[in-house]
């Protein structure tokens, strides 16, 4: 089989890593995949959001199955391309894709099929934004509409704070177009918690939980990022909260989207808060979530192109999906100044790691024999073990002996608050 993914990121090498252990897979293609991902697929200059380009190649190459991966291109509609060309796909059409691709359609959506999230306002207009900042109890959490890379949520601590935010996304357009409509809603507190989905419109099963790690500095401080790291399980999430988040939160969505017309099939990502009001959504994906993806794919004894077959053909019911109970933890090496301003062209070093741990690479190039760092977020590094402790240090020690790059920066804190809540 020739498979097709779309996605160039840590989250997409862990995808192909995953992909790749199908026996009857005979070639990987990414588009545009990056330098580290050139070891396990062949990379081709096409973007993720240069839909004709993608479907172009996909038919000229005789693709067999196409993974989705990136928001961008899922929201853009590059499923129904590829899918109109004929070439079945994992991942959403545009029509489902917009649970992610606006935040006012998500929370209108929760609020009428009575799905719990945090209570909220939308506006398009900034005056009437700011009149209702005015009033509103602070903390409180202003959303861009649109895609903004992961960073169009700005948690306001006074008022004078949430008033920059609206005035940054819909004046200054700090987030270009997806800041036209933003929302505004109550501050939850409490646990959060990742959970991402297989589900294709009739059935829905979730993968093992994470815990990210979105802000750059230790102890939860400085600016949001793209995720610089996680663990799985989560330890906050047991039996009882899966329980009521499938009753109350999983399927009801899956068949919110159903009576929308919006059949929604591929990786469906719950963002949930644990309040003392029971779980809630701040957000939903319509993709794998990067850098969650680096700890759950690791975890999954069965065949992920099976199950992503059966999640197209809609025979999700019939299809085991089965975890490891084992945990792990991922400690996202960025390069020092991510995510504001940092250098790129640094030699990466990946050397003789240990038996339970991979390196996924998210931000590199190749230049003839050398990999050399390209992004902000530059490599992911996952170790899996039987105890959290085990996956942490094991990442760890990984990290500080076998993986090396010019201004490498990483938190030393990553799953420590996964390790004192286990303790509880």
């Amino acid at each position: 089989m020739k498979i097709l993914v779309v996605g160039g990121g840590g989250r997409e090498h862990a995808i192909i890593k995953k992909i790749k252990e199908n026996p009857q897979v005979t070639e990987i293609y990414a588009l545009p995949g990056n330098g580290g991902i050139a070891a396990d697929a062949t990379c081709v200059d096409i973007g993720a959001k240069d839909i004709d380009g993608i479907t172009a190649f996909a038919a000229e190459n005789g693709i067999d199955y196409a993974v989705v991966a990136p928001d961008d291109p899922l929201v853009l509609g590059c499923v129904d391309a590829l899918n109109a060309k004929g070439i079945p796909c994992f991942g959403p059409d545009a029509k489902a894709a917009v649970i992610e691709g606006s935040k006012v359609f998500s929370k209108d959506l929760m609020k009428k099929y009575g799905i719990p999230t945090a209570a909220y306002e939308t506006f398009d207009d900034m005056e009437k934004a700011l009149e209702y900042i005015a009033k509103a109890p602070v903390p409180t959490v202003i959303k861009a509409d649109g895609l903004a890379l992961g960073k169009g949520v700005i948690i306001a601590q006074t008022r004078q704070e949430a008033e920059e935010a609206v005035i940054s996304m819909m004046q200054d357009r700090k987030f270009g177009a997806s800041g036209e409509h933003i929302v505004i809603e109550e501050f939850l507190e409490g646990p959060e918690v990742s959970v991402l989905s297989f589900t294709d419109g009739k059935t829905v099963v979730p993968m093992i939980s994470s815990m990210d790690h979105k802000r750059a500095g230790e102890g939860d401080t400085g600016l949001n990022t793209g995720g610089m790291g996680t663990v799985a399980p989560n330890p906050y999430y047991d039996e009882a909260t899966a329980k009521e988040c499938m009753e109350k939160i999983f399927i009801p969505t899956m068949e919110a989207m159903n009576k929308e017309g919006r059949t929604f099939k591929g990786c469906l990502y719950f963002g949930l808060m644990l309040t003392d009001d029971g779980p809630k959504v701040i957000e939903y994906n319509c993709r794998f979530g990067d850098p969650e993806t680096q700890v759950v794919l690791p975890l999954l004894e069965s065949d992920l192109l099976t199950v992503m077959m059966a999640v197209t053909d809609e025979k999700l019911a019939e299809t085991e999906v089965k975890f490891m109970d084992k945990n792990a933890c991922c400690v996202v090496m960025a390069s020092e100044g991510y995510p504001v301003s940092y250098e790129k062209g640094y030699e990466i070093t990946i050397g003789q790691l240990s038996d339970n741990t991979e390196v996924f690479v998210a931000g590199a190039k190749l230049e003839g024999e050398k990999l050399l760092t390209s992004g902000g977020r530059v490599l992911g590094v996952t170790a899996v073990s039987g105890t959290l402790e085990e996956a942490i240090e094991d990442a760890y020690e990984n990290v500080k002996t076998n993986v090396s790059f010019g201004n490498a920066y990483y938190r030393n804190d990553i799953g420590q608050r996964a390790l004192k809540a286990g303790r509880r």
